[in-house]
């Protein structure tokens, strides 16, 4: 039976509406990104707003993160009942609503809730965005455009990297975010008045949403270990980057390689410069070697962490160059992280790609969770011992951020796990 979310009018697809359709999802992506990781940039000011320490910090990016995750399965189910339209509007909606919130907190717990409605808009946007694609693209275009999404974001998180903090350490805090708000509210009047689910006459949502038909759509989309494969992809690659990213890049290169905050928003252009730069291989090599995608995971997963690992062992302050090429290293985690959402979509069931696409994409950010608060609690305990002068000493980075090595071996030992179910279900040379 043809799946009814990828079989719209062939005349539609690959159309100018397609491309406008692509252009203002991608927008809306842009800001997402933008929002989600402007904390990050401002994570070193608000230490000293809110006067919290390491572990405290670390609960905005937590409980962000964590209200993204725990979403990405309603948000999968409600997409292929309402289609991306409704969702992707209403996640700007609450993102203006969370930066207004932040820009106005004076204490952890207000500006926490800012950013527990920041993760929720954007909670809402990725999974979305990526569902417009199979309905109004040809699938020889798909993996390529999966890239170009991915590429989008990596521009949102330049935007944050370059004028935010240029204008947050200008202007200050309060401007800075009420900017950021705005640009949500721009990304929410245009999903609402452009976006269109799907192409006239195409059959792609649900005729109904209940409780049963969410258990059902969710254990149509478990049994298949392409799902599962595709969780554990996204878990194990994404979260070495997302972690720098969302939370500790600032107060690292600050503190443990002795850089001034526009040394630091240097390193994190050139890591987001490199991000676009590779999206587009990462996204040939994917479609090229379909059949050893988990190899080539496994691959980029080495490269990356090797990143860190140059970083951590160097004694003292690691040369500027080095600092450079160990965060392109990182970097180059998000693009391949964008490979789970080709094997979901790969072997995804009829009629469940958005409860199949949420469910991986809950991988990255579960793991990018553990991430953030291993390395926060590594810092604090450090501190809290006597074993470290100060809550960011230069040196207890080190172990801090290596303790983020648990999450990699148990994301690691589920690849190879799930890429032998995958094999068994569908042949040797499936994935």
């Amino acid at each position: 039976m043809p799946d009814p979310v990828t079989t719209p009018s062939s005349r539609s697809k690959d159309s100018p509406t397609a491309w406008l359709i692509l252009a203002v999802g991608m927008l809306a992506y842009f800001s997402a990104v933008a929002q989600r990781t402007s904390f990050g940039v401002a994570s070193v000011e608000a230490a000293d707003r809110f006067q919290t320490a390491a572990s405290g910090l670390s609960l905005f990016s937590m409980m962000q993160v964590l209200v993204y995750a725990a979403l990405q399965v309603p948000v999968g189910v409600l997409v292929d009942r309402f289609g991306p339209r409704v969702l992707i509007t209403v996640g700007a909606v609450a993102m203006v609503a969370g930066q207004l919130q932040l820009a106005a907190a004076q204490s952890v717990a207000e500006g926490v809730v800012g950013r527990i409605l920041v993760g929720a808009g954007d909670a809402a946007t990725f999974v979305c965005v990526m569902r417009l694609l199979p309905v109004w693209f040809s699938p020889l275009r798909v993996p390529m455009l999966s890239q170009a999404v991915g590429m989008t974001g990596n521009l949102g998180q330049l935007f944050s990297v370059i004028p935010f903090a240029a204008l947050l350490h200008s202007a200050g805090w309060v401007p800075s975010f009420l900017v950021m708000a705005c640009i949500a509210a721009v990304a929410a009047v245009l999903s609402g008045t452009l976006l269109r689910n799907h192409p006239p006459g195409a059959r792609v949502l649900s005729d109904s949403i209940s409780l049963s038909s969410v258990r059902t759509s969710m254990g149509r989309a478990l049994r298949e270990p392409g799902t599962r494969l595709g969780f554990w992809v996204h878990f194990t690659v994404q979260f070495s980057g997302n972690t720098f990213a969302l939370m500790w890049a600032y107060p690292y290169l600050q503190n443990a390689q002795g850089m001034d905050p526009a040394q630091a928003s240097a390193v994190m252009t050139v890591y987001v410069v490199f991000n676009v730069a590779v999206a587009p291989l990462v996204g040939k090599l994917s479609a090229r070697f379909a059949h050893h995608r988990s190899r080539l995971v496994l691959t980029c997963c080495l490269v990356s962490w090797s990143g860190w690992a140059v970083l951590l062992l160097w004694p003292g302050h690691a040369p500027v160059p080095v600092v450079y090429a160990g965060a392109c290293l990182i970097a180059l985690s998000l693009p391949a992280s964008m490979i789970a959402f080709d094997i979901v979509r790969t072997f995804s069931p009829p009629g469940v790609g958005g409860t199949a696409t949420g469910l991986a994409n809950v991988g990255g950010f579960a793991a990018s969770l553990l991430a953030i608060y291993v390395t926060g609690l590594v810092l604090d305990l450090l501190h809290g011992a006597g074993l470290s002068p100060s809550l960011y000493d230069g040196e207890a980075f080190r172990p801090a951020i290596a303790a983020q090595g648990i999450v990699a071996l148990v994301g690691t030992l589920a690849i190879l796990r799930g890429t032998a179910a995958v094999r068994r279900l569908h042949g040797a040379d499936s994935v």
